[in-house]
């Protein structure tokens, strides 16, 4: 069972609910709670919802996200005191990256408040002014409003994810990828030679990496009209792959050794051949075989260097 109690905070009052950890609450629980939350405080005039929980093609589960956006007229109040946020439940961790000195602020005028409860629920709760309002709704596709006290908000149509399906590259956009992955490769065999691992692991990873997601992405995109989202680090494109591929991307992960990152750059590199091969052939580009050849070429010649080599 809920318990509720107020807790008073400047010139408004919000539910105060406090809920044990044996039971997590459900949907209705919470979004019942978010929008009681919302009514009872004046200073709360409008209350939007995107991410996830809007997106009608996004799998149901309990991990789920509540990305709520409260609209209210006077930020500060809020601001002046954290504990407002109580209201919500009993929290294992919050996070407030605009008022953190680690990350800068990338919100503008907005306030956000990420909240892990004990009972295994998650709000993303922003604050935004009211003067944000017209902005907001052409921000994101899946936005949705739940509550306009003096309807200010325009009829949005239903939400959807087009604003995330993946995205025609240009000729220009293409061979960037591509020039930025066979960089970067070289950055790994560099750091695995000198037994820098740290060093060669982030370069595969953040860098080599991403551009092979980049481009499996745009191979979705144009197999399926560029009209479908691979989702947040390509968590979709398991939908749209073949499952050998899948198996091979994920192998790509085993790097604990210097022999297993060899074998995942190597892996990574006959990968971003055959799906830059066929994403060139499909929009009429043309991939840089002879550039991937010469790269390839290099790094079997670093792998057998000896460690103690004075020239190339």
């Amino acid at each position: 069972m809920m318990h509720r109690g107020r807790l008073l905070h400047g010139s408004g009052a919000i539910p105060f609910c406090t809920k044990g950890t044996k039971n997590m609450r459900s949907e209705q629980e919470m979004m019942t709670m978010i929008l009681d939350t919302a009514r009872a405080d004046e200073r709360i005039r409008a209350v939007g919802m995107n991410g996830s929980r809007t997106n009608p093609d996004a799998p149901r589960d309990i991990f789920q996200d509540y990305d709520i956006v409260y609209f209210v007229t006077d930020m500060q109040p809020f601001l002046a005191d954290p504990s407002w946020v109580d209201c919500f439940g009993k929290r294992l961790i919050m996070q407030m990256p605009e008022g953190m000195s680690l990350f800068p602020p990338q919100l503008g005028g907005r306030f956000s408040y990420l909240m892990q409860f004990e009972d295994g629920n998650r709000i993303d709760l922003t604050l935004a002014p009211l003067s944000d309002i017209a902005q907001y709704t052409h921000e994101d596709s899946l936005t949705k409003i739940l509550l306009d006290k003096d309807r200010r908000l325009p009829v949005l149509p239903p939400p959807d994810d087009r604003d995330y399906h993946v995205k025609r590259p240009d000729e220009s956009c293409y061979q960037d990828c591509c020039c930025e992955f066979l960089w970067t490769v070289c950055y790994v065999a560099k750091g695995i030679w000198r037994d820098e691992f740290l060093y060669a692991a982030y370069h595969l990873d953040r860098c080599v990496r991403e551009m092979l997601l980049l481009m499996l992405s745009w191979q979705v995109g144009t197999q399926t009209a560029f009209a479908v989202s691979t989702g947040k680090c390509g968590k979709y494109l398991k939908r749209y792959l073949p499952n050998e591929t899948m198996q091979r991307l994920k192998q790509t992960y085993r790097c604990g050794t210097g022999q297993e990152l060899w074998q995942a750059l190597y892996l990574c590199m006959e990968l971003f051949r055959e799906s830059g091969s066929c994403t060139a052939k499909a929009l009429g580009y043309r991939f840089p075989s002879e550039d991937w050849e010469r790269i390839m070429k290099y790094l079997q010649a670093v792998e057998r260097l000896p460690r103690d080599a004075k020239s190339f």
